[in-house]
């Protein structure tokens, strides 16, 4: 049996930005950027931000944040594949949250993918 391959860091925002560049964030009025730090493997960080109401993944750190999520990418890939929803993650600590709570609960409460 062959050994399971390794996901890479690109293949994970891959994944996301799939999900997430086409959410529906209509109802978000103001600017929010979130880092999203994978730590194990596929290790690396991204952006997601919502900006003019659209979402953008971005493989690059957001250095001015609002907040920043810490997850494995197993968790990450779960969210990607809407086998998790991020407030089930945040709440059941499957990701780290650190930041402007006020932010994160616009994503959590009117971003819909």
């Amino acid at each position: 049996m062959a050994a399971k391959k390794p996901i890479t860091f690109e293949q994970i925002v891959k994944k996301v930005r799939r999900t997430f560049e086409n959410a529906d964030a209509r109802e978000v009025f103001e600017h929010v950027a979130i880092e999203v730090d994978i730590v194990g493997e596929g290790a690396g960080a991204f952006y997601f931000e919502i900006a003019e109401r659209a979402c953008i993944v971005e493989p690059y750190n957001y250095y001015n944040h609002d907040g920043r999520i810490i997850a494995t990418a197993d968790v990450i890939l779960q969210l990607a594949s809407k086998k998790l929803s991020v407030r089930d993650a945040w709440y059941s600590g499957q990701i780290k949250y650190e930041g402007n709570e006020v932010k994160f609960n616009l994503i959590l409460d009117k971003v819909k993918t």
